[in-house]
């Protein structure tokens, strides 16, 4: 059965008193909520919290989460609970909107709130809903996606997305990675855990490398495998290596890992959805969930990373191998936006003769453009397609779509890059140079007559890029 769920917006201003200090500062929520069920007035809606927090001088926090309440009639309130980190320190805002039918406007766009860390009180405020600012916006951003419903409840999206899809095939690639960025050290990680089947009918193996890029360079890394393969329907799994649902531990050379990984955001499919379900393509490439935090520990020799809701995301890929030449780019943009790049050119007779095709998807305040994977990459017919050019230690993107375009420059320094070797199940070998401490610029642009800017996002040390080739 498929119902229809809801996703809006909200900003909210105002101030707040902490207990450490004797005079009050400006805050300011903006949020993103989404509930898997229909918000209707007389009942009451549990949703989801995504988004950014700011106390000026104090915090500034994209990462924020946390659950909302809404039931303006059954128990007239709207009760808000959001997690934020304020200088390493993770707080808790709870507070509700009281509703009174006698002052409906005031009632409903009032939040009076507590600050809590460790359960005790450690601030107090109020925030207000900017009606003469706001209510347009607010209004302007309602959704009502489609969502699927059955009983009993499936799995989280990001979960059934880890499944292995390898039917028995010979000739197939199979691919769970990881990436992400220590928000302390600024090191970047790349867990890489792959099955090959190989084309002459031998046994499907697997094999994998860990991958740690301290900000300054350069990286260290250790391979594992190759062992034989034996599916696993919950992802990818060996005597020592495991990458589960919520789970990636393993050992490498001088490296152990144990880390969990909390989804944050739906899946993405950075190539055409239909190419995951039916795999004509000569490959396909998706995110179970476009952002996730990672916790745990990453030991490597003497030292070790501790990770405390490190950005990144999970990937998946399943097809035929590698492409002739490729350019990979992951960049978290920060209040919940993301930006995915997969520009390939095919191993694939007749493919192989066309320039880069450009897999595009940038996710920006809950939607996602282009609208269709396709677009970036074939345009209308061929026209409009976005184009890449792909070099080291630079290599850059640019398209238009409706009346946005964008320009994406990507930098891997040398110092901070790795190359190495993949082998495709023909035998044929591939190399990718990759650093999950890359640089980028990516500028947006929206036609008003003339082309203005919309948004710059400048990532320093904090992209995760790759480029391959043959």
């Amino acid at each position: 059965m498929t119902s229809r769920g809801t996703e809006f917006q909200e900003a909210m201003l105002g101030r707040v008193h902490l207990c450490d200090e004797d005079r009050e500062r400006p805050m300011r929520l903006d949020l993103v909520v989404r509930s898997d069920a229909l918000m209707l007035p007389h009942r009451t809606t549990q949703a989801r919290l995504t988004g950014r927090v700011r106390i000026a001088g104090r915090a500034d926090d994209a990462e924020a989460a946390g659950e909302l309440e809404i039931s303006p009639l059954a128990r007239r309130r709207i009760r808000y609970r959001i997690t934020f980190a304020m200088e390493g320190r993770h707080l808790v805002l709870d507070g509700w909107k009281s509703i009174s039918p006698a002052r409906p406007l005031s009632s409903m766009t009032l939040l009076p709130y507590t600050l809590y860390e460790d359960g005790e009180r450690v601030g107090e405020g109020t925030l207000r809903f900017p009606l003469a600012t706001g209510l347009l916006p607010f209004l302007a951003s309602f959704r009502f996606p489609r969502s699927a419903q059955s009983a009993p409840a499936p799995a989280p999206a990001a979960d059934r997305h880890l499944a292995s899809r390898w039917d028995g095939n010979p000739g197939r690639t199979e691919v769970w990675y990881t990436t992400l960025t220590d928000p302390v050290t600024g090191s970047g990680v790349w867990l890489h855990h792959e099955v090959v089947a190989p084309t002459d009918g031998s046994g499907a193996y697997a094999h994998g490398w860990v991958a740690v890029f301290p900000k300054d360079g350069p990286a260290e890394h250790a391979r594992f495998g190759p062992v034989p393969w034996t599916d696993d329907q919950q992802g990818f799994a060996t005597e020592e290596i495991s990458a589960r649902p919520g789970r990636l531990t393993g050992c490498a050379g001088p490296f152990t890992w144990s880390l969990t990984e909390t989804p944050l955001s739906a899946p993405v499919h950075t190539f055409p959805r239909w190419s995951w379900r039916r795999p004509w393509l000569p490959a396909s490439h998706m995110l179970p969930a476009a952002r996730c935090h990672y916790s745990g520990t990453v030991r490597y020799g003497a030292d070790e990373l501790r990770l405390d809701r490190a950005v990144g995301a999970s990937a998946r890929i399943y097809g035929h191998g590698n492409a002739r030449r490729w350019a990979w780019l992951h960049a978290d943009l920060g209040g919940g936006d993301v930006l995915e790049i997969v520009a390939a050119v095919s191993m694939r007779r007749g493919l192989d003769r066309l320039p880069p095709l450009v897999f595009l998807r940038l996710l920006q305040n809950g939607r996602t453009w282009p609208r269709h994977a396709e677009r970036a990459a074939v345009g209308w017919a061929g026209l409009g397609r976005f184009r890449a050019d792909i070099g080291l230690p630079e290599w850059r993107v640019a398209g238009r779509a409706g009346r946005r375009r964008i320009r994406v420059t990507v930098t891997q320094p040398p110092q901070r890059t790795l190359a190495l070797d993949y082998t495709d199940p023909d035998g044929s070998p591939a190399v990718c140079r990759n650093t999950e401490t890359a640089d980028a610029v990516v500028s947006l642009e929206r036609w008003w007559g003339t082309w203005r800017p919309e948004a710059t996002w400048r990532l320093s040390g904090t992209a995760h890029a790759e480029v391959g080739d043959r």
